[in-house]
């Protein structure tokens, strides 16, 4: 997984701008992160092109500017590819979502999150686009990508809960919301949202108001009713 280089995802794709001499100073580990990370992006270009059935390991190592055959010494097959651009796609989404939402808690922390989603969706448009190409398609057969998505969708529902919870102890949550029931309406309206944008990326104003719409949802469930009402 490559967030346990010294490098993460971006910083590598960085790497992969600056000089060829500059790579003769690397690390055997720094450059193995490099290729990774090379190959990553090729395969998320690819399957974004082509889709998962249409992207081959062969075309990922090309594409890439490696032989044939690294993408499969690397990921083994592509279900091990796919589970890596799942994961580090995810982790990434996570380290944004922990910048956006901070010390909030309940409602703040929601509506904060919701934010950094509409945000993330457009200024990660390849990335998020392959990544919920392979989450939908993994309702298919294969159950090692089936796992890996289930526990992303697993760690994201913990943390709504974690956070209306958290409200409710802050005062700033209602004391009778369905914690459990909101953070799965919250997260089933995410995956919506997106599905959505695959299909109509160019719609814009749409996912805006869609994002927004969520928003107003989650006031509306979670928002502690002013006094003697």
């Amino acid at each position: 997984m490559l967030v346990a280089n010294k490098y993460n995802y971006r910083d590598n794709l960085r790497m992969a701008a600056t000089a060829p001499v500059e790579n003769l100073k690397r690390t055997q580990a720094e450059r193995t992160a490099q290729s990774d990370a090379l190959m990553l992006d090729a395969a998320i270009q690819l399957i974004v092109q082509f889709g998962a059935s249409g992207t081959h390991l062969k075309d990922v190592g090309e594409k890439a500017g490696y032989s044939r055959g690294l993408a499969s010494y690397r990921f083994g097959n592509k279900a091990g590819l796919f589970t890596e651009i799942v994961r580090t796609v995810g982790d990434e989404w996570l380290q944004e979502l922990g910048a956006a939402v901070r010390a909030e808690n309940g409602l703040a922390a929601l509506l904060a999150a919701t934010d950094a989603h509409y945000h993330f969706v457009f200024e990660a448009a390849d990335r998020i686009r392959a990544f919920y190409i392979l989450w939908f398609d993994s309702i298919g057969p294969d159950p090692a990508l089936k796992n890996v998505i289930a526990n992303v969708h697993e760690r994201r529902r913990r943390d709504v809960e974690a956070w209306i919870t958290d409200g409710i102890e802050f005062g700033n949550v209602r004391a009778d919301a369905d914690v459990r029931a909101i953070a799965e309406q919250f997260c089933a309206s995410i995956i919506g949202i997106v599905y959505q944008w695959l299909v109509a990326p160019q719609a814009v104003d749409q996912i805006q108001e869609l994002h927004a719409g969520l928003k107003q949802q989650m006031i509306g469930a979670l928002a502690v009713p002013p006094r003697g009402v």
